[in-house]
């Protein structure tokens, strides 16, 4: 696939890398040099140094015939020209906008034809103001994810030494929990995956991705660790973009203080927030601060600014002054794997929860969503089985028999409202939205190659 990207940003560069991996055609676009010859050391990929809405810089870039664009520049503006220039001059099939500005989202017609001709706009705000909430409403979760409208859940957690099912083996569960269905997908351990069947032993400290009906999550993670009181105190440490969504998502449900070291930007912040939610004025590294606001009773610690130093000492401080669980937002995907599962619970990466978004509309085949784990290097698929037993490798076949690359696994099936855990002798239908793990994204073209329907289906 031919895929023009505009803006060379955390996003754009995160894109670019992922998608050169899985053999894709990718031109770079940004008016700084600099930028895009690092990039074009580091990966196979063109570059186009030049504004992205110009028709000149996108002509050079190939857009006659390119099969995308995927316009991701910090400029809302941009963005949505650069599309509408990509499809009324050029004919671009298919173009997606970054967008930040919640106004413009919400305002349907300025997408569409008669707008800037956007099939798909991603929020990063949003995506990242979504991961932070499921982690919120499971506390004990290194990461949520749903898929099947929410049907199916997909959890990532700690195995800890004294949970029901840990040091035992897997087979173990089904004995355990003879009335709960699910899948464990993945364990790992030391940084290294660990090959998963039923005599594999599930250790303490352990990362463990499990599948299941959503209705059932709780009951697994019961098994593999400590469960702790919900949350019900939550601090905000930046009040930006991201910090203002987070609050206003969760002011209803929580009790929510949040600080901000721009005396006006608080003053708009508690214009637009509920009075009984606690705007504070300071420094969201001032110990004085934190102490006064009684930072030990807080249940979860996130902060949001827009610098990951003071992101990162942040939730350091208030770790050690006693807050329950701490997530910090952390640009430098680098900073992130240092930091996580030390004294910071969880580090997010913004560019990973894009990604996310971003793919589900790249990949090819019938592709519902995608989901990227272990900070980019896994992802989680939902894909739709389209076709016949003549027109499709994985229809009417039963898991077993069906030639999965080696490291990636189906842990689930939904037919209809009916969740089905994929197990050897499982048989998969027409329709079927089937959930694959895949430990290395590079594997993701095959498995897309897997559930591509033949050229006779119609």
């Amino acid at each position: 696939m031919k895929i023009l990207i505009v803006g060379a940003g955390r996003v754009g560069a995160s894109l670019a890398e992922s998608l050169v991996s899985e053999s894709n055609d990718i031109t770079l676009i940004d008016p700084n040099p600099a930028i895009l010859a690092e990039l074009q050391d580091r990966y196979d990929l063109r570059t186009v140094v030049g504004n992205g809405i110009l028709p000149s810089v996108l002509k050079r870039a190939g857009a006659e015939d390119a099969d995308m664009i995927v316009a991701v520049t910090r400029s809302d503006e941009t963005n949505l020209v650069a599309c509408r220039i990509a499809a009324k001059m050029f004919n671009v099939p298919r173009r997606i906008a970054r967008v930040r500005s919640s106004e413009l989202v919400e305002e349907a017609a300025l997408l569409g034809e008669e707008g800037f001709n956007v099939d798909h706009v991603i929020c990063p705000e949003q995506s990242v103001t979504d991961s932070i909430q499921k982690l919120i409403e499971v506390p004990e979760a290194l990461q949520v994810i749903q898929f099947a409208g929410g049907l199916v859940t997909l959890v990532s957690v700690r195995a800890f030494a004294g949970g029901p099912l840990v040091s035992r083996p897997i087979e173990d569960f089904r004995k355990h929990l003879p009335n709960v269905d699910m899948r464990i997908v993945a364990i790992i351990r030391d940084n290294r995956h660990v090959a998963v069947d039923g005599h594999t032993m599930i250790q303490p400290g352990d990362e463990v991705f499990f599948l299941c009906a959503t209705q059932h999550m709780r009951v697994v993670m019961s098994e593999l660790r400590r469960m702790i009181k919900p949350v019900t105190k939550v601090m905000i440490a930046g009040g930006g973009n991201i910090g203002l969504r987070l609050a206003k998502c969760l002011e209803n449900d929580y009790q929510v203080k949040l600080i901000e070291a721009d005396r006006k930007r608080c003053d708009d912040l508690a214009r637009q927030l509920r009075a009984d939610t606690l705007v504070l004025y300071g420094d969201v590294t001032d110990e004085d601060l934190l102490y006064d606001e009684n930072v030990e009773d807080v249940d979860a610690f996130i902060a949001v600014t827009n610098d990951d130093e003071n992101n990162i000492m942040s939730s350091l401080l208030a770790k050690r002054m006693g807050a329950r669980r701490v997530i910090a937002l952390i640009q430098r995907k680098v900073y992130a794997d240092l930091v996580q599962g030390g004294q910071i619970d969880i580090a997010l990466a913004p560019s990973t929860a894009t990604l996310s978004d971003l793919l589900r509309h790249i990949r090819r085949g019938d592709v519902v969503a995608v989901h990227r784990l272990r900070r980019g290097v896994a992802e989680a698929i939902e894909t739709i089985a389209h076709g016949d037993t003549q027109s499709s490798k994985v229809i009417g076949k039963s898991i077993e028999k069906i030639a999965m690359p080696k490291g990636a696994v189906i842990g689930g099936i939904v037919r209809g409202e009916q969740v089905i855990m994929a197990h050897h002798d499982t048989v998969i239908q027409a329709e079927d939205h089937v959930i694959t793990f895949v430990e290395n994204r590079k594997l993701v073209p095959a498995v897309e190659k897997l559930f591509q329907v033949g050229v006779g289906f119609i």
